[in-house]
């Protein structure tokens, strides 16, 4: 049993959790999952995920914002709905927003406007930003630049690039959210050799349930659906690669999830 966790990154809204929820949390709650950040990732999303996170306030925080994916949806009545969420004590953070040239659901300028006036609401509100980037790493970087000493922290969630990606992300100050992508020997490799450069106080851990089931979970699971009881894998499997015990990590990844999340 390890001191308490904190998954800072769980689509538990999504309708695949509809029939057993409470059971997923049980489970994770068993293995030492304390604490869910519930991923909002678009206007609805978030309006749900909030929902959520007011059943249960003591495990349940929430974010606030539009995936890139949704971002053709972006205008000013979101916006609105945005800070309206934010002004709630259990929204945590503006996210998940960012840029995602990998899948190119919303066409780039629609991304990087509703990237963009999503760090304002940031630094509006002084909440923290729960980032999303993929194969959009210089756009990410350039919008972001300005508003790095306007918005309280960031942090990019579901690392996955390369080392000099996380050297960019480490200057900007960006805290580093990892997932069970590490647990994947054909595309996480490479995160292993460079896991350990992530300073002590920038490291956070995550699910992004159901996505991403750790590939080294043995038995293997019969279901591809990941859940929050598998933070524990990760953890194991970062531990490992940083050369750290699992408590230390334990309780030093808690410690910056309560931080950058403002939980108390």
């Amino acid at each position: 049993m390890h001191p308490s966790l904190i998954d800072i990154g769980a689509n538990l809204t999504h309708d695949s959790f509809d029939d057993d929820r409470e059971e997923v949390i049980a489970r994770a709650r068993a293995a030492g999952v304390d604490m869910f950040i519930l991923t909002g990732s678009s206007e609805a999303g978030s309006r749900q995920a909030l929902e959520l996170a007011q059943t249960q306030p003591d495990i349940y925080r929430s974010t606030a914002g539009v995936h890139p994916h949704h971002a053709s949806e972006y205008d000013d009545g979101v916006d609105a709905t945005l800070r309206e969420l934010l002004q709630d004590p259990l929204v945590c953070s503006v996210g998940e927003c960012g840029l995602d040239y990998f899948r190119n659901f919303s066409p780039a300028d629609r991304q990087k406007d509703a990237f963009e006036r999503q760090l304002t609401i940031a630094a509006d509100v002084g909440k923290p930003v729960f980032l999303h980037q993929r194969d959009a790493h210089d756009d990410f970087l350039a919008i972001l630049a300005p508003f790095s000493d306007r918005i309280t922290a960031g942090v990019a969630h579901c690392f996955t690039g390369t080392g000099a990606m996380l050297d960019a992300y480490l200057d900007m100050g960006l805290y580093i959210g990892i997932t069970g992508w590490i647990c994947d020997e054909r595309r996480g490799a490479h995160l292993k050799e460079i896991v350990g450069r992530i300073p002590k106080d920038r490291l956070m851990i995550e699910t992004d349930a159901p996505y991403l089931l750790p590939r080294t979970l043995r038995p293997k699971p019969k279901s591809r659906r990941n859940e929050p009881v598998h933070l524990v894998e990760v953890l194991r499997v970062v531990a490992e690669a940083r050369g750290e015990s699992e408590t230390e990590l334990a309780e030093l990844t808690t410690a910056n999830a309560r931080r950058f999340f403002a939980i108390d």
